[in-house]
């Protein structure tokens, strides 16, 4: 059974697959297939949300699903019933389920124990939508169409703030797959964990990024500039004290100006403008951050189609065996 968990669970051939299918459903909106028609897919949230939620939801819907939004609180797992049993079960009403959790480990039973495509919608480890988006805005912008995988190789992005959140993470990840160039700017403290490093060095992926807690230099010359928010859902009981490490990285007017002069900005929100980022910046023309959001819509599409591709030829190979 295939999952979309990680990043690198799709290989370089199906990537380009999946990245032309979104520059397909946005260009035709309303007028493509339907892989999805007749099936019914969950939305298991463990997070608040509103980008992940509303795209996938339409996204859903505009595959010819129906949705089912379940919320953990309102669930039997809130309650101490096995996620074993959760994931049998869900198998046997549903035809695959979109997962916003906190522990990865969540996205990964899910998977493990049931029987239908797992997709993650984030975890506090990875969030592979948001940048299989985000690399989709950038092939836009630099190349024409978000397909053009070949305009995004060679870059230079740099990443500011907390670079061992989930985005730093997938940052990591991406730009070995991409062959974008990533330098990862903040404290020294919040320098990408050993985790990442790991899962790095298991899948057999070169590292594509370095770190420096110098703001300047990250920013010289870079192509795109890319900032997260400082203090994620569940740490907020930290946030004095990552706001007053973090406030040297803000992405600033005087920050965009080391860059390139035609240097994008990228943010996948909710920002805090004053924060991470300046209001400057986020009206400038170098932001695009609304078309990273509207692209969230037509690459989680895609990615839908290929899992529910796969899962047919799975299904069409076991009904030759028989």
């Amino acid at each position: 059974m295939k999952h979309f968990l990680k990043e690198n669970d799709f290989d370089a051939t199906e990537r380009q697959e999946i990245f032309s299918l979104a520059a397909g459903c946005k260009e035709n909106r309303m007028h493509h297939p339907k892989p999805l028609e007749g099936q019914t897919w969950g939305m298991l949230f463990y997070k608040n949300s509103t980008r992940t939620r509303v795209s996938f939801e339409v996204g859903l819907g505009d595959m010819g699903a129906r949705v089912v939004v379940l919320d953990k609180s309102s669930m039997q797992i809130g309650r101490g019933e096995s996620l074993a049993d959760t994931a049998e079960v869900f198998s046997r009403y549903l035809h695959g389920l979109v997962i916003r959790s906190f522990g990865h480990d969540i996205v990964e039973d899910f998977s493990r124990f049931g029987s239908i495509p797992i997709v993650n919608a984030l975890t506090d480890f990875l969030h592979p939508c948001q940048i299989y988006s985000d690399v989709f805005t950038l092939a836009e912008k630099w190349g024409g169409r978000g397909d053009d995988l070949e305009s995004v190789k060679g870059r230079r992005l740099a990443f500011f703030g907390d670079c061992c959140c989930n985005m730093a993470n997938s940052w990591i990840l991406a730009a070995s797959l991409f062959d974008i160039d990533l330098v990862l700017c903040g404290p020294d403290s919040f320098q990408p964990q050993q985790d990442i490093l790991d899962l790095m060095q298991a899948q057999g992926l070169e590292p594509r990024h370095t770190f420096t807690s110098d703001p300047d230099q990250a920013a010289s010359g870079a192509d795109a500039l890319y900032t997260d928010v400082w203090v994620s859902m569940g740490k907020e009981e930290e946030s004095r004290q990552r706001i007053a490490q973090m406030k040297p990285y803000s992405v600033t007017s005087d920050l965009m100006a080391k860059a390139k002069p035609d240097a994008l900005f990228l943010h996948c929100m909710p920002t805090h403008p004053g924060l991470e980022v300046t209001q400057n910046v986020l009206d400038s023309d170098q932001a695009h951050l609304y078309d990273q959001a509207e692209n969230r819509l037509h690459m989680q599409k895609a990615i839908l189609a290929q899992l529910a591709s796969q899962t047919i030829q799975m299904d069409s190979n076991q009904d030759d065996l028989l």
